[in-house]
């Protein structure tokens, strides 16, 4: 009889749940004492980034016009897909193959392989903690969860809402921000202007069924005159809350009169076939279809939950590993192949596209129960918005665990702070900036440190 482990840190996580040799509960009271844990723990880890510049100038590379943050929600191989490390381990059905001199998982990722002209991996990230609901916060908001701001932290996807909307026009409908699935988004204090509107794609070719009214338009313009009638002021006067209400029931009004905008949530029947019948399948064709609209949404996450392998990781990947295969390189090619919004170039030129997860996976031989356990090495994926593609970012020993060549300008780990500066600049917006109207008082960073140059943009993807 096989005994399937549960991971303990998946089932319950620790007291202080960083993950590492570097870090105990005594060096977080250590820390704590010196008034700098709950908010960053960066020394923890490495004393490079205490070292603080006096002041730097961004670097705003603004070539994209949206994003799409494909997640991998609970941290899939980097060792056996993007940062291929063979032994004994390897199954014939990981099939290595040769391009140039990358080594590839072919029978996981074929489909990929075809875009690898497109594709900048980065082998050198490196997440702060290895629990999930820490680490996918983390990754998601750019800075410490359990910190004084974690709690009212927003969404990258908020900042870029909040960022674009002087640029908005009147045919914009859509939200700024949509997630497809379950996501850790949340506005944080922002208002509900900048929240995402969270869908879950449909399991099959058809529509997502919320967003037209089940009673029809005219039933649904009759309740809302009642609303109006019963509760007359929903102005800012009443609040923050109040005005949040209000704008929702404004943009959901707007969509629901904008007939066309019902298509852009919608999967036919062959998009669905083609991108390999499945969700994921489902959450790209929507998301394609949302930029390419052109209608307002900047920033679209998918997330593509059930990576978190501790037991039969090879038996696992054989299904998922296709459906995610099959559904980007589909989603590439499509956004190559779409025109953008300017003259000579693709939806893809414009368009951002980053792979991400929480963490990464133990390296070497499967643990007892053919798994993988949790590990902070991982690897970031990037395509379009102005990345150079056919690159690798970072170099890594051959069991994968160490950084043998950092690959960019600060010669150290890739770190959540970074891949959010990335995405930042690639969009144009100041990820330096610190806002002086959160709740707390104490100024709010839209990348920690990133002004006294702790954090920066991943330049070298953008490089000639």
């Amino acid at each position: 009889m096989t005994v399937t482990r549960r991971c303990q840190i998946c089932v319950t996580p620790p007291a202080f749940p960083l993950a590492g040799a570097s870090f105990s509960r005594r060096g977080f009271f250590r820390l704590g004492a010196l008034g700098l844990a709950g908010w960053y723990t960066g020394s923890a880890f490495s004393q490079s980034l205490m070292e603080r510049a006096s002041g730097v100038a961004p670097r705003l590379h603004g070539t994209a016009r949206n994003c799409v943050l494909i997640f991998l929600e609970g941290a899939p191989s980097q060792s056996d897909l993007w940062d291929l490390k063979e032994g004994s381990w390897t199954p014939q059905t990981l099939a290595p193959t040769s391009y140039g001199d990358v080594r590839w998982p072919q029978g996981f990722l074929g489909r990929t392989a075809a875009h690898l002209d497109k594709l900048a991996i980065v082998r050198t990230g490196m997440s702060w903690v290895a629990v999930h609901p820490l680490a996918q916060r983390w990754t998601q908001i750019a800075r410490n969860p359990a910190g004084i701001l974690g709690s009212i932290a927003p969404h990258i996807g908020s900042v870029v809402a909040i960022e674009s909307a002087a640029k908005r026009r009147d045919s914009d409908v859509l939200p700024s921000f949509i997630a497809l699935d379950p996501a850790r988004a949340s506005s944080g204090y922002f208002s509900a202007s900048n929240a995402p509107l969270t869908l879950r794609a449909p399991n099959g070719p058809g529509a997502i069924a919320t967003m037209t009214h089940r009673d029809g338009a005219d039933r649904l313009e009759q309740r809302l005159e009642l609303l109006s009638a019963l509760d007359p002021d929903r102005s800012g006067a009443l609040g923050k809350s109040a005005s949040d209400f209000a704008a929702l029931y404004e943009g959901a009004e707007r969509l629901t009169k904008s007939p066309e905008i019902a298509a852009l949530f919608t999967v036919g029947q062959a998009d669905y076939t083609r991108y390999g019948k499945s969700k994921i399948g489902a959450e790209l064709i929507i998301a394609r279809q949302l930029v390419g609209a052109d209608r307002g949404t900047r920033f679209v996450q998918a997330t593509f939950a059930g990576w978190d392998d501790h037991s039969n990781l090879y038996g696992n990947y054989v299904t998922r590993c296709i459906a995610f295969d099959t559904a980007f390189a589909a989603f590439l090619g499509d956004l190559a192949a779409a025109p953008g919004s300017a003259a000579g170039r693709t939806l893809l030129d414009e368009t951002l596209v980053v792979v991400y997860a929480e963490f990464g996976r133990t390296l070497g031989p499967l643990n007892a129960q053919r798994g993988r356990d949790h590990h902070q090495r991982m690897s970031v994926v990037f395509a379009g918005g102005g990345v150079r593609g056919s690159r690798i970012i970072g170099r890594t020993s051959a069991l994968g665990d160490a950084a043998v060549e950092y690959g960019w300008s600060a010669d150290r780990d890739v770190r959540p702070e970074d891949v959010a500066s990335t995405i930042y600049s690639a969009l144009d917006i100041d990820y330096t900036i610190t806002r002086h109207d959160d709740p707390l008082g104490r100024g709010y960073e839209y990348v920690p440190l990133a002004s006294e140059g702790t954090y920066q943009p991943i330049s070298e993807l953008f490089a000639d």
